[in-house]
C-alpha cells in the first residue's frame, strides 16, 4: 500500500462490502449498484448508491487526517491574530453525524443542500447517507457568465447562514453545486460557537477567494457587498493570507485586498 493511500485511509473491498450489505439491509434492497467517485478526497470514501443516495464512508484514518487538518487550520487562524475556531470530532461516526446535522441545519434555515438521510456505524466505520443530486455541476466548472450571475446568490446564502449563527467553515467553489433551481451547499464543517465571529470573516474570505479566479476581484467584491457591508469585508481581509496558503485555493489576494480597501475608503 503506497503512502498516499495509507494517509487517505482508502478502504479495501471487504470493508466496503460490509457497508454495502448494511445499506442493502437498511433499505430493503436485494442488490445495490455502487459507483465510486473519482474524488480527491482525504476525509472519506464517497460513492453513489442506486443513483439515489450519496454515501460517505469514513475510516479511523480519515478521522486522524481530519484532526491534522483541523490543527493546521487553527494554527493558520492563530497566525491571523485570532483564536482557532475549527472543531474536530474524535470518531468516524461523530464526523458523519456532524455533517448530517450541519446539512439539516442548512435546510432548516431555507438554504438548499442534499436531503439528509442518516448516519450510522458499521465495522468501526462512520457512514453518512444523503440524497444524491443528479444533473449538477460545481461552481468551479461553470462558465464565467453563470458564476457572475450566481455570485450575489452565493453571498446572500452565506449571509443567511451567518444571520442564523451558522458558518460553513470550508467554503470552496467545488463545495457549491449548481443546478437548474439554484445553488446547493455541501461539506459544511465544524466551527466552535466561541469563534463564530471570526468564522464568519473566514467564510467571507473563502467566498471571495473562491470567486476571484472565476470572475475577477472587482466582480467578486461587488457581489459580496450586495450582502455585507464594507466593515465585514475588512474583517475578511485579515484571513485572506491564511486562505491563500491553502493548497485548495488559488487566487490573487493582493487584488482582492486592493478592491476591498477601495470600497472601504
Amino acid at each position: 500500500m503506497d503512502l498516499r493511500r495509507l494517509v487517505r485511509g482508502r478502504l479495501g473491498w471487504p470493508r466496503l462490502e460490509t457497508v454495502a450489505r448494511e445499506l442493502a439491509r437498511r433499505y430493503d434492497r436485494d442488490t445495490l449498484h455502487i459507483r465510486f467517485l473519482e474524488a480527491d478526497n482525504w476525509l472519506s470514501t464517497p460513492m453513489v448508491v442506486d443513483d439515489e443516495w450519496f454515501v460517505k464512508v469514513i475510516s479511523k484514518q480519515n478521522s486522524l487526517v481530519h484532526a491534522v487538518f483541523t490543527t493546521g487550520r487553527n494554527l493558520g487562524a492563530f497566525s491571523s491574530g485570532t483564536e482557532g475556531f475549527f472543531g474536530h470530532f474524535g470518531t468516524p461516526l461523530e464526523m458523519a453525524e456532524h455533517e448530517l446535522d450541519a446539512t439539516k441545519r442548512l435546510r432548516d434555515i431555507g438554504l438548499q443542500a442534499p436531503a439528509p438521510v442518516e448516519a450510522f456505524e458499521v465495522d468501526g466505520l462512520g457512514v453518512l447517507v444523503l440524497e444524491y443530486l443528479p444533473n449538477f455541476h460545481t461552481l468551479d466548472t461553470a462558465p464565467r457568465e453563470e458564476v457572475s450571475r450566481l455570485a450575489p446568490e452565493l453571498f446572500a446564502a452565506l449571509a443567511e447562514m451567518h444571520d442564523n449563527h451558522l458558518a460553513h467553515g470550508d467554503l470552496r467553489a467545488e463545495n457549491v453545486l449548481v443546478r437548474e433551481d439554484g445553488i446547493y451547499f455541501i461539506d459544511a464543517t465544524n466551527v466552535n460557537d466561541e469563534g463564530m465571529r471570526d468564522a464568519r470573516a473566514y467564510d467571507l474570505a473563502c467566498g471571495l477567494a473562491a470567486l476571484e479566479p472565476l470572475v475577477g476581484p472587482k466582480r467578486a467584491v461587488a457581489a459580496a457587498l450586495d450582502a455585507y457591508d464594507a466593515d465585514a469585508l475588512l474583517d475578511a481581509v485579515d484571513f485572506l493570507d491564511f486562505v491563500n496558503i491553502r493548497p485548495d485555493h488559488d487566487f490573487d489576494a493582493a487584488s482582492l485586498k486592493g478592491e476591498i480597501e477601495k470600497h472601504a475608503a
